[in-house]
């Protein structure tokens, strides 16, 4: 069976929240995850030239070994990546990042921020899919209404995979 999320476009955000829109728990993404979200995630991941995130998901998340590049946007030059090779620390906006590292890196780039750098690059169209994974997971924290975040795109498709459901939602 095909799955959706293998073909390739260009820039692909990819967010994971609980059903009731946490986007972690106990200060991670892993805490709302899922098992058939983390396939999602890492068959996204192989499609990548690099990732980009920011400087709170770099302090929080497990980046330290990437297969890729990966493209920290912060205005904060602490690092918590100094170990990674494959890690770019760069003091600029969002959108700037996004088309240097496609300069440097190739077309293909997944997002894996938190939700601000995500939409300010969905106010700036510059992204060209977004894949929200849904979890049964709730009482996490930083809450996001991501209906809201859906209604950005015109064409959002939906299924379901165990206890995740998948959207994908493109222009």
């Amino acid at each position: 069976m095909a799955t959706p999320y293998l073909f390739s476009v260009p820039v692909i955000a990819s967010l994971v929240v609980g059903s009731d829109g946490s986007t972690s728990k106990d200060g991670r993404s892993a805490g709302v995850s899922s098992a058939a979200d983390r396939r999602a995630f890492l068959a996204r991941r192989r499609t990548a030239d690099a990732l980009l995130i920011g400087g709170n998901t770099a302090r929080n998340e497990p980046y330290q070994k990437t297969p890729v590049p990966v493209v920290v946007v912060s205005k904060s030059m602490l690092n918590p990546l100094s170990n990674n090779r494959l890690a770019h620390w760069w003091n600029c906006e969002p959108a700037e990042a996004l088309a240097r590292a496609q300069r440097l890196f190739g077309e293909t780039i997944v997002i894996e921020s938190g939700v601000s750098i995500i939409e300010e690059l969905i106010a700036a169209k510059k992204i060209d899919r977004l894949e929200l994974s849904v979890t049964s997971v709730t009482a996490g924290e930083d809450q996001v209404d991501f209906k809201k975040l859906l209604s950005k795109f015109s064409n959002v498709t939906e299924r379901v995979e165990e206890d995740t459901t998948f959207y994908t939602a493109t222009n």
